[in-house]
């Protein structure tokens, strides 16, 4: 049977990501284009730093399609480790971005400062920010529960804030110029872009620590394993049955659920462990993920551990 609304959740992912990848691509290239007429290299690295994203949403259009694709006989389970392995490139090559904007800043530092216009780097910090705004809004509105659509909103609202860092450092260029310390409003362009690499980089890096957790089969977030206890105790009311031991890691959008319940002997058999997987699988299934579940009833306790 055809899961309806894991394919409507996959198509409002790639929808996503389809409006990222042309939105980056055109507002990058007008950063650049801006960056070097007015001699701006934080104009020139936030630019980069979008078109840089193309690639990046590329590959996560391409995890979307392969996590969204049936089991085969060589991936018996699916494709659905794209999804976190995909989140972590992306953390990756963002941090890589970032550095290498730290490291242009320093050497225009050491060079003396840069010639940027303050009233450019305002009238560009209010724009890009307001549009990275609305993109980010837009994208949660297409795909509100995507991890790859959710990379991408981090990246959107990483952006805003480094255009806020952008508008405020323009202005306090303008007001420096106005009161005769050209020396000093030279230095503001490259300290806006190690201020906004100092802001951003908590974000990748959240991106990778989440990415690499869901591939090293980690525990569900504590929303998901609570929302899976509740499930689990849903499922088993009813039944004269102890309290299981419950296991869960997610992987995309893959729920992985084990349930273990220790009984005593010669009072089960197949038929009623039966009911009771119908009735735990049931209620697991009304969450909203591609589910996996095993439910066992067993006598032996170090089994079940």
């Amino acid at each position: 049977m055809v899961d309806v609304t894991a394919e409507a959740a996959a198509l409002g992912e790639r929808r996503a990501l389809t409006a990222s990848l042309v939105t980056s691509g055109v507002l990058g290239l007008g950063a650049i284009l801006w960056g070097l007429a007015a001699r701006a290299d934080v104009l020139v690295f936030d630019g980069i730093y979008m078109v840089a994203g193309i690639a990046l949403v590329a590959v996560s259009l391409l995890a979307s399609h392969a996590a969204a694709s049936e089991p085969s006989h060589r991936f018996p389970f699916g494709r659905h480790a794209a999804t976190p392995l995909t989140v972590a490139m992306q953390g990756a090559a963002i941090l890589a971005t970032l550095v290498y904007g730290a490291v242009s800043a320093v050497a225009t530092l050491v060079a003396g400062g840069s010639q940027a216009a303050g009233s450019a780097i305002l009238a560009y910090g209010v724009v890009s920010g307001v549009i990275a705004v609305l993109v980010a809004v837009w994208l949660h509105r297409l795909s509100p529960d995507g991890e790859l659509a959710r990379a991408e909103i981090v990246s959107w609202r990483a952006g805003a804030a480094m255009s806020a860092v952008v508008a405020v450092g323009g202005l306090v260029a303008i007001l420096l110029v106005d009161n005769g310390y050209d020396r000093a409003a030279s230095f503001v362009d490259p300290v806006l872009v190690l201020v906004a690499v100092a802001s951003v980089a908590p974000l990748p890096v959240r991106l990778m620590r989440e990415g690499v957790h869901e591939l090293l089969e980690g525990s569900a977030p504590a929303d998901v394993m609570a929302a899976v206890e509740r499930a689990v105790d849903e499922g088993r009311a009813g039944f004269d049955l102890p309290d299981p031991l419950v296991r869960a890691t997610k992987l995309g959008r893959r729920l992985y659920v084990e349930v273990d319940f220790v009984v005593e002997e010669a009072r089960w058999d197949v038929d009623a462990e039966d009911r009771v997987r119908r009735a735990v699988v049931g209620a697991l299934e009304q969450l909203p993920f591609d589910l996996w579940a095993t439910v066992e009833l067993t006598t032996d306790r170090e089994l079940a551990e």
